[in-house]
């Protein structure tokens, strides 16, 4: 027999390894698409559709995860997906043509779209709420250190081997993945997951998927272009629908109800609004260092990755003070030093150390973990077990869309100023456009902040710790609450935490 491992341990490990190479996959996929262009003999406006069509199948199968995973079992599920995701990596290593790679980008994002949902659903039922806290410090680590290592890792694979090893470097990450949870993880299945939901599946697959490529192909090819316009459109019309169709429907995909709970309503829009500044930020750094000061893709990406320290120590210091403080100011403080450290960026220029903005980077990973920690802990606490499969494919598909909203937005800014201009006669970067998108994430964190004070402490606090909660003179409301007004043991209100309730 297999030693006994607590299951607390076991699903971070196999988490933790999902995570990071789901999340590694976007960045390290996009230092390798010049190469690809070149490969397969297309013009670089033609090979983001590796990216793309990545995208837009996780948006389809996002929002199925949930009743997937109460249906067929958590850990079913989550083996199958990281399985895929991690064939169809190996298949994209293999391929011979643009079409064959795309078509195995879509076979990721099949995995990918039911990965981390389920295993977030698979953490929250193993965590109690009182110890999400402690595991949402271990947690960052793939959110954190994932997206930083891309661009290093892709560029030292592409250099020094080849593009397909962008691809193969998944296999050996999923592959232990898949051997360790098979062996270790526990089973859970929803006594009574309900009907699939198929009419819900057919609205949020297509308008997800039109939406998120109209979001992701807009600032390349015109946002008034048909070939956006109409998918855009298309999208947002399919996406009203489904609020409409899914609040009529007894048992439904997506559950739009779960809004009424004003914790999770709450924190959703904050993490959205933050995640779109922080991403978008990410995604204009690398341009600014390789388009705008010329540096390499290795230094570039060396350039980013004090982000990911940042956030490793951050998510300390957010944990104890998560306790003491609560999630809404946390989380204010947070935004409000990545809005700070963002404006800071439009100050480095061609004659500026790369040590300038290297630190700056270390500290917006600081601040954001104070916002991914303190949501990540109390975005739950009132949802119930029964609920948070879908919940969690809800958390994640509104992730999902902020990181291509962010992008969006900021290379819409970057491609309206202009991120070339002509200096007597000769084209040059315009850093002026890259500072005018710096200052756009910043007003993105900046509208963080204020949705962050909209965020009442004491729904989330089932999620304190036993003595911080006791220290405070703070009620733990118990999960499962219909309206979004947590109540403590014996139905009463949870105590105030400061004179207007929060």
């Amino acid at each position: 027999m297999a030693p006994r491992i607590s299951q607390k341990v076991s699903v971070c490990v196999v988490y933790v390894l999902a995570m990071f190479m789901a999340i590694m996959d976007i960045t390290i996929v996009n230092v390798a698409l010049p190469t690809l262009g070149r490969q397969f003999q297309v013009p670089p406006t033609h090979v983001d559709v590796v990216v793309t069509s990545f995208l837009v199948s996780l948006a389809v199968f996002i929002p199925a995860s949930g009743w997937l995973g109460d249906r067929f079992g958590t850990k079913r599920v989550l083996l199958l997906a990281i399985a895929i995701f991690t064939v169809a990596s190996a298949l994209c290593g293999q391929a011979h043509s643009l079409l064959e790679l795309v078509v195995f980008r879509v076979l990721q994002g099949v995995g990918g779209g039911m990965l981390t949902p389920v295993g977030m659903a698979m953490l929250y039922r193993t965590f109690p709420p009182a110890e999400r806290v402690r595991a949402s410090r271990i947690l960052v680590i793939p959110t954190a250190c994932a997206p930083a290592l891309g661009p290093v890792v892709g560029g030292l694979l592409v250099t020094q081997l080849s593009w397909r090893w962008v691809f193969y470097v998944n296999v050996p990450i999923g592959a232990a993945a898949v051997l360790f949870g098979a062996v270790f993880l526990d089973e859970h299945r929803e006594p009574a997951p309900g009907r699939f939901d198929g009419p819900g599946f057919v609205v949020a697959g297509v308008g997800f998927a039109s939406l998120m490529y109209a979001v992701s192909e807009g600032p390349a090819k015109g946002w008034a272009s048909p070939g956006i316009a109409i998918p855009g459109i298309v999208g947002a019309v399919l996406v009203a629908a489904l609020v409409v169709l899914e609040l009529r429907t007894a048992e439904p995909l997506l559950d739009i109800r779960l809004l009424k709970d004003r914790l999770f309503r709450s924190t959703s829009l904050v993490l959205f609004l933050g995640m779109a500044a922080f991403l978008g930020s990410l995604y204009l750094v690398a341009l600014f260092y390789q388009d705008g000061l010329g540096t390499s893709a290795l230094v570039a990406g060396l350039s980013t990755f004090p982000e990911a320290i940042g956030v490793m120590l951050g998510a300390q210091v957010a944990a104890r003070l998560y306790d003491r403080w609560g999630p809404r100011r946390v989380m204010v403080g947070g935004l409000v030093g990545v809005s700070a450290v963002t404006a800071l960026m439009t100050l480095a220029g061609f004659g500026t150390t790369l040590w300038y903005m290297r630190a700056l980077m270390f500290l917006i990973g600081l601040c954001m973990a104070h916002l991914m920690v303190p949501s990540q802990a109390a975005a739950f606490a009132c949802i119930s077990p029964a609920s948070t499969g879908r919940a969690s494919g809800f958390f994640n598909a509104n992730r999902q869309l902020a990181s291509a909203v962010g992008v969006a937005v900021l290379t819409t800014v970057l491609a309206a100023i202009g991120a070339v201009h002509l200096v007597h006669g000769v084209a040059r970067p315009n850093l002026t456009a890259y500072h005018v998108g710096f200052f756009a994430a910043s007003g993105l964190a900046l509208a963080g902040a204020l949705a962050a004070t909209l965020v009442h402490d004491q729904d989330a606090a089932a999620t304190f710790g036993i003595r911080a909660a006791a220290r405070s003179g703070r009620v733990v409301a118990t999960p499962g609450s219909v309206d979004g007004e947590a109540t403590g043991p014996a139905g009463r209100e949870p105590s105030s935490v400061g004179a207007d309730g929060r």
